[in-house]
């Protein structure tokens, strides 16, 4: 029986064009600006020293900022690009300038989950910084106590299994009692392979062949029952 859900963000409970196309130019066209503004600042150091850990070598101010936009441009999911796009989206959304989007039928079911007593968590590449963002400032308000907790790549890859298992260990039940929602198929792969139920969100409706996960639309299609006899 299910007592655990964890959902992914990017086609799952948020659009690809939300992040494709919104998030990741606001972070590209702001970066210079927020890492010159804030070099001083010790958390925005930190990230500047990942930066140079993962290239191995030292960068200047303006070296890093080059690396970054060429991370960004190659969507590379990077830990420490991950959370310095979190600290520069957190201004565009407290300016107004970004709002986070969810699908109506994510926001509907997960707060029907909630009320059901199943606790809610978010395994996303974004920081978990930034996920508290985006479903912080939604247009339905905010919506972070509908979650017990959030994980980022500080916890693994996610296509690697061993990080769905350390997730699995940090919330404390067994693995046949959680249930991975992605759009990913590596992605549930990996979570399968820990022993995770899994399920494959394809919102463009066209179904895929031959998968070892089981495949809905959207949440409405979600029926949590069916895992209570398997």
């Amino acid at each position: 029986m299910i007592k655990a859900i964890i959902t992914g963000i990017e086609g799952t409970t948020s659009s690809l064009s939300f992040v494709k196309d919104c998030l990741f130019p606001y972070a590209r066209a702001h970066v210079g600006e927020f890492l010159r503004e804030n070099a001083a600042n010790e958390t925005v150091q930190k990230l500047l020293a990942d930066v140079n850990v993962e290239v191995g070598t030292e960068l200047d101010l303006e070296q890093a900022i080059t690396q970054l936009i060429e991370w960004i441009d190659d969507d590379k999911k990077i830990t420490p690009l991950k959370s310095l796009q979190g600290l520069i989206w957190e201004t565009g959304y407290r300016r107004g300038e970004l709002v986070g989007h969810l699908y109506t039928d994510a926001i509907r079911n997960l707060q029907a989950w909630k009320a059901q007593g199943f606790d809610l968590y978010v395994y996303s590449s974004g920081s978990v910084h930034a996920q508290k963002l985006l479903f912080a400032h939604t247009e339905v308000g905010d919506l972070t106590s509908l979650f017990s907790g959030y994980f980022d790549t500080h916890i693994g890859k996610k296509q690697d299994s061993s990080s769905y298992e350390n997730i699995v260990a940090h919330i404390g039940l067994p693995a046949e009692q959680l249930l991975f929602l992605s759009d990913i198929e590596s992605e549930l792969n990996a979570a399968q392979t820990a022993g995770l139920h899994t399920i494959w969100l394809i919102r463009d409706n066209v179904l895929k062949t031959e998968a070892s996960h089981w495949q809905v639309c959207d949440f409405d299609a979600i029926e949590l029952e069916r895992f209570e006899h398997e």
